[in-house]
C-alpha cells in the first residue's frame, strides 16, 4: 500500500496492448500504427502482450491474462470494451491514445474505467514515455534521452515540440506525459505521482487550464514542497485565454489569478518552452539564492549594460561590491576595470581577472548570485576562460550563470560550460531571466511554507452578527449591499470604517450633518445602484447645513431622474476624513473561475481603473502574506516616507487585509467587494467607503461553516488542537503538523530505536531524507492530515538558565485513497512515551477527523511482528486479516 496508485502506470512490469492486428495495418488507426513503431523501438525490460478484442477467443479466455498497464489505440467503437476487458484483466492502469473525442464521448469513457476499477489516462492522449525504463508508449515521436526532468503537457503537439527541441539541446526526462482535452487522469494526478518519483528532480508543465482548484493546489504545493516545478501557461492575453478554453475543455480563469495561485503553491511562471527548460535546468542546481540582487561580470560594456537594464526590467536588483569587498579586487584586475556599478573587466580581461572577479563575489554578502558575460576577443580564448569559471564554481555558494555571446568562436567554451553543469546563455537578457526565476522560485517557496488559519490572532469577529445581515439581504432577494450593510458587515470584522448615518429628508441630512461636523459627504442609498457616481450620487465637501440640504434634494431629483427604477432609501451623510497626507487605497475580493475567492490590494481613489494597480493573494492570509502583497503593489511606494508626507500606518493597512482575509474564509456568500478608498496615514487606516456583491453559498457548503470548501487553499485547521494528560503525570498537546515542525519531527525519527524505526518505515533509514520531511511537514489538509503531539519540557541550557522546548513525541497520520471514501494510517510514538495511552489517544484522534471528513474506512498495513501495534489495533476495533500482496504485513482495517 506504500506505492502509489499511478505506479502502475508509470512503472509497469507487464503491458498488454490493444491496437488492431499487425499483420492487418490497413485497419489500423494511425495511432495505433505510430504506437506499434514506437513499441517495437525500444528496449523496454517489461513484457508486451499484444491483443485483440475481436479475436476467435472469447472475452473470458482473454480475460486471462494479466497486465499492469493496458495501452489502447483503437476506433473509438472499440475503446469502451477494451477498457473493460482491461478491468479483467486486473489491469490497474489504462491509457487511450487518441484524439477528437468530444466532452461526452470522454464522460461516457471515464464512467466505463471507474466501473472497470481502472485509472485512466487519456482518452485524447498522446500517451507516456519513461525513458528510464526505455518505455516509449506514445506517438509524441523517438523515445527522448534519459534525464531528471519530467515534463507533463495539456497539448499533444506542444509536447512533441518540447521532445524535438530537447533531443537538440541535451535535454533528458524522467517521465513523458501528454494529457489532452477532457482527461480523466489530470495533471494534479500526475504532479502527485512525480512529487514522490526518485527518478525526477523537477518538473515543467504546459497547461491551459484546470478543472479542479483545489486538487491541482493540493498537487502543485506538494510538488513544489519537494522539487522545483515551472509552468508554462497558455492564455496570457484574453485571445489565448478563450482559444485554451476551447481547446483543453477546462476552465481558464484571470490569468493575474493564476499568477498568483503559482506564487502561493512555490512554483515559477515561464513565457515560452524554451525558458521552461532553461529555468528547469538551473532550478535543478545545488544553489538556491537569498535574494535579487544579481552582480554582473563583464568584459565588455555594452552586453553589461543590456543585462543591467534587463535587471531593472524584471525587478531584481544589481549586486553590488561591498567598499571592502572593491578595495580588496581592485588590484588584481587590468587598470581600465571599473568596480562603480557592473564589474567591468576591461576588454583587456583574461581567464585570471574572471576567477578573482567571481572569488570576491562569492564572498561578498551584497551578492546573490552571479552573470559572467563573455564577449569573443581576439587575443583571449574563450575555453580557457570557460575552465577558470568551472574551476571556481567549484566554491562559490551562489547561483553562476554566462552568457557566451556569439556563435562559432564560442561554441567550444560553451561546451566547457555545460560539462560543468554551469548554465550559459546566448543573450544577456535570456540569462538575466533566468536567474529571476531563480530568485522568484526562491521568493515563491517562503510564500508556499505559510499556513494560515482563518481567523487571525486579532480580536474575534462578530461572525453571527455578519451573517444575519447576508442572510437578511438574500431574503429580500438582493445580491448587492447598500453602503451602510457593507459598512455594518466590515465593522463587524472590526475593519474601522467612517461613521456614516441615513438620512431619509434633507431636513435629516442637514441635522445629522451638524452634528457630525463640517465638512461633510453626502451619498445616495439604494440597493439598486451599485456604482453611485455613475448616476452623480456623490457629493463632496459640503460646508455649512443649508448646503447639505440642498445638496440632498438635488441629488435625489438627479438619481430619480437619471435611474427612475432605482429604490431610493435615503442620502447617507459621513464626515470627511481630514488627513490631507493620506493616501487612498483599495482592497478587494474577487471571485474567479476556478480558483475561488481571492485578494485584491492597489491603489485607490477616483482614478482606480486608470491607474489598474492590482496585486493578488489567494486566501488565508497572515502576517507574512498581507506584507507580501502590499509589497507587490505600485502604491507600496508611497506608503514610506513620500513627498513630505510621514510613514503611513503598515500595521493598521496589514490588520485590513487580515480582516479581509478573515471575511472572505467565514463568509462563503461573498462574491465581490470593493474597500475604496481606505484612507491610511501615520495614525491607522479607516475605510471611507464599500461596495460588497453576496449571492447564495453552494448547497454543500450550507450549514457547515468551518469545511471551507470555497477556498482554494485549505486554511490551518487549528480547530483540531486540544490538551490531553499523560499517564503518570504532565499534559501534552494534539494538534495538526505544520512547516515549522520540519525539525522536531527529525529529532523524533533519529531518537527512535531501530526496531522502531523498521516497524514504522520498514527499512533500515536512520533519518527522513529531506523530500519525505518536506512532505510528511507541509500537508494538504483537505485530502490528508498529521496529528502531532507535542510536550513543552523545562531545562537548564549550558549557562544555567531554564528554558523551555518543545518536542513532538508522537504523530498520527491519514492520507485519502484514491476511492475518496477511505484512507490509510501511519502512526508513531517515541520509545520513551510507549504505554502511556498515547498510541491510542493519537489513534482515535486522527479517527475521528477522517469520520469528519465524510470517510467510511480507515485501514492501514503492519508488519506481522509488530505484535504490539497489532494488539493496540485490536484494542481500538479494528479488524487484522492478511494482506494478500505480502504475508510480512497484516492489513487492518475498521469501519467509521
Amino acid at each position: 500500500m506504500d506505492k502509489h496508485y499511478l505506479t502502475p502506470l508509470f512503472a509497469p512490469q507487464s503491458i498488454a496492448v490493444f491496437a488492431g492486428k499487425v499483420d492487418a495495418p490497413d485497419s489500423l488507426t494511425p495511432h495505433a500504427r505510430q504506437l506499434h513503431q514506437a513499441l517495437r523501438a525500444q528496449r523496454f525490460s517489461g513484457t508486451f502482450q499484444f491483443l485483440d478484442i475481436h479475436t476467435s477467443g472469447t472475452l473470458a479466455d482473454l480475460a486471462q491474462a494479466r497486465a499492469d498497464l493496458a495501452v489502447i489505440a483503437l476506433p473509438l467503437q472499440d475503446v469502451a470494451p477494451a477498457i473493460e476487458l482491461a478491468g479483467r484483466m486486473a489491469c490497474r492502469s489504462v491509457m487511450v491514445i487518441s484524439s477528437g473525442i468530444s466532452a461526452e464521448q470522454a464522460e461516457s469513457l471515464q464512467k466505463v474505467a471507474r466501473q472497470a476499477g481502472v485509472h485512466l489516462l487519456g482518452p485524447n492522449c498522446m500517451g507516456l514515455q519513461r525513458p528510464p525504463s526505455q518505455l516509449n508508449a506514445s506517438v509524441s515521436g523517438p523515445l527522448a534521452q534519459t534525464g531528471s526532468l519530467a515534463l507533463v503537457s495539456q497539448s499533444g503537439a506542444l509536447t512533441s515540440s518540447m521532445l524535438d527541441w530537447a533531443s537538440n539541446n541535451a535535454v533528458g526526462f524522467s517521465s513523458v506525459v501528454s494529457l489532452g482535452p477532457h482527461p480523466s487522469l489530470d495533471i494534479a494526478d500526475v504532479l502527485d505521482f512525480l512529487a514522490n518519483d526518485p527518478q525526477t528532480r523537477s518538473i515543467i508543465v504546459y497547461i491551459e487550464g484546470i478543472a479542479n482548484a483545489r486538487r491541482f493546489m493540493s498537487a502543485l504545493r506538494s510538488a513544489a514542497n519537494a522539487k522545483p516545478v515551472v509552468i508554462l501557461k497558455a492564455g496570457r492575453k484574453p485571445a489565448g485565454n478563450e482559444a485554451a478554453q476551447t481547446h483543453s475543455g477546462s476552465i481558464v480563469g484571470s490569468d493575474d489569478v493564476f499568477d498568483a495561485a503559482l506564487r502561493r503553491a512555490g512554483a515559477v511562471r515561464v513565457n515560452s518552452f524554451v525558458q521552461l527548460f532553461s529555468a528547469a535546468k538551473c532550478l535543478a542546481s545545488r544553489y538556491r539564492p537569498a535574494g535579487r540582487r544579481l552582480a554582473i561580470i563583464t568584459n565588455g560594456g555594452g552586453p553589461g549594460v543590456l543585462a543591467a537594464d534587463w535587471v531593472n526590467e524584471i525587478f531584481l536588483q544589481l549586486g553590488k561590491l561591498s567598499p571592502d569587498g572593491a578595495a580588496e579586487l581592485k588590484p588584481q584586475l587590468p587598470a581600465l576595470a571599473s568596480l562603480s556599478d557592473l564589474i567591468d573587466l576591461s576588454e583587456d580581461a583574461s581567464p585570471a581577472h574572471y576567477k578573482a572577479a567571481i572569488d570576491a563575489v562569492a564572498k561578498d554578502r551584497q551578492i546573490d548570485g552571479v552573470l559572467a558575460i563573455f564577449s569573443p576577443k581576439a587575443d583571449v580564448d574563450s575555453v580557457d576562460v570557460a575552465r577558470a569559471l568551472a574551476e571556481a564554481n567549484r566554491t562559490v555558494g551562489k547561483p553562476l550563470l554566462t552568457c557566451w555571446m556569439g556563435d562559432a568562436s564560442v561554441l567550444a567554451g560553451r561546451g566547457v560550460l555545460k560539462e560543468a553543469l554551469i548554465p550559459t546563455f546566448r543573450t544577456p537578457e535570456a540569462a538575466v531571466g533566468a536567474f529571476g526565476n531563480i530568485a522568484n522560485f526562491a521568493q515563491n517557496q517562503l510564500l508556499l511554507q505559510q499556513t494560515p488559519p482563518p481567523l487571525s490572532t486579532l480580536a474575534t469577529p462578530d461572525i453571527e452578527g455578519a451573517r444575519l445581515v447576508i442572510e437578511s439581504v438574500l431574503t429580500e432577494r438582493r445580491k448587492v449591499l447598500t453602503e451602510m450593510e457593507s459598512k455594518t458587515l466590515l465593522s463587524s470584522f472590526h475593519i474601522p470604517v467612517t461613521e456614516t448615518i441615513l438620512a431619509r429628508s434633507a431636513n435629516e441630512a442637514m441635522m445629522i450633518a451638524m452634528q457630525l461636523g463640517f465638512p461633510v459627504a453626502l451619498k445616495i442609498d439604494s440597493p439598486d445602484i451599485s456604482h453611485k457616481s455613475d448616476v452623480e450620487g456623490v457629493v463632496l465637501n459640503i460646508t455649512n447645513g443649508a448646503s447639505a440640504r440642498d445638496a440632498y434634494n438635488d441629488m435625489v431629483e438627479r438619481v430619480a431622474r437619471l435611474q427612475p427604477d432605482a429604490r431610493i432609501n435615503g442620502v447617507t451623510v459621513q464626515k470627511m476624513a481630514r488627513n490631507r497626507r493620506g493616501r487612498e487605497i483599495y482592497i478587494g475580493l474577487v471571485t474567479d473561475a476556478p480558483f475561488g475567492p481571492v485578494i485584491v490590494f492597489g491603489a485607490g481613489g477616483t482614478m482606480i481603473e486608470l491607474i489598474d494597480d492590482r496585486a493578488m493573494e489567494l486566501p488565508p492570509l497572515n502576517q507574512f502574506l498581507a506584507r507580501r502583497l502590499i509589497e507587490r503593489s505600485r502604491v507600496a511606494e508611497t506608503l514610506g516616507e513620500w513627498r513630505g508626507a510621514s510613514p503611513v500606518d503598515m500595521e493598521a493597512l496589514e490588520q485590513v487585509l487580515l480582516r479581509v482575509s478573515e471575511m472572505v474564509c467565514e463568509l462563503p456568500q461573498l462574491r465581490e467587494m470593493d474597500i475604496n478608498p481606505i484612507i491610511v496615514d501615520e495614525s491607522g487606516a479607516v475605510a471611507v467607503d464599500a461596495r460588497i456583491v453576496i449571492d447564495s453559498a453552494p448547497q454543500a457548503l450550507m450549514g457547515r461553516p468551518n469545511n471551507y470548501n470555497h477556498l482554494a487553499i485549505l486554511p490551518y485547521p487549528a480547530r483540531y488542537e486540544q490538551q490531553w494528560p499523560l499517564r503518570g503525570g504532565g499534559e501534552y498537546t494534539v494538534r495538526p503538523v505544520h512547516p515549522d515542525d520540519a525539525h522536531m519531527l527529525q529529532d523524533l525519527v533519529q531518537g527512535l530505536s531501530s526496531e522502531s524505526r523498521y516497524f514504522r518505515f520498514a527499512s533500515a533509514m536512520t533519518e527522513l531524507p529531506p523530500s519525505m520531511l518536506a512532505r510528511f511537514t507541509l500537508i494538504d489538509y483537505d485530502r490528508e492530515m498529521a496529528l502531532v503531539a507535542v510536550l513543552k519540557e523545562r531545562s537548564a541550557n549550558t549557562d544555567g538558565v531554564i528554558v523551555e522546548t518543545q518536542r513532538i513525541i508522537g504523530v498520527s497520520r491519514y492520507i485519502t485513497n484514491p476511492d475518496q471514501s477511505s484512507c490509510e494510517f501511519s502512526l508513531l510514538v517515541s520509545d520513551d512515551f510507549n504505554g502511556k495511552g498515547l498510541g491510542s489517544r493519537l489513534m482515535e484522534s486522527i479517527t475521528d477527523v477522517a469520520r469528519e471528513k465524510g470517510l467510511s474506512e480507515i485501514d492501514g498495513l503492519v508488519l506481522s511482528n509488530n505484535v504490539t501495534m497489532l494488539k493496540l489495533m485490536r484494542s481500538l476495533g479494528f479488524t487484522v486479516k492478511p494482506f494478500p500482496e505480502d504475508p510480512d504485513f497484516k492489513l487492518v482495517t475498521r469501519a467509521l
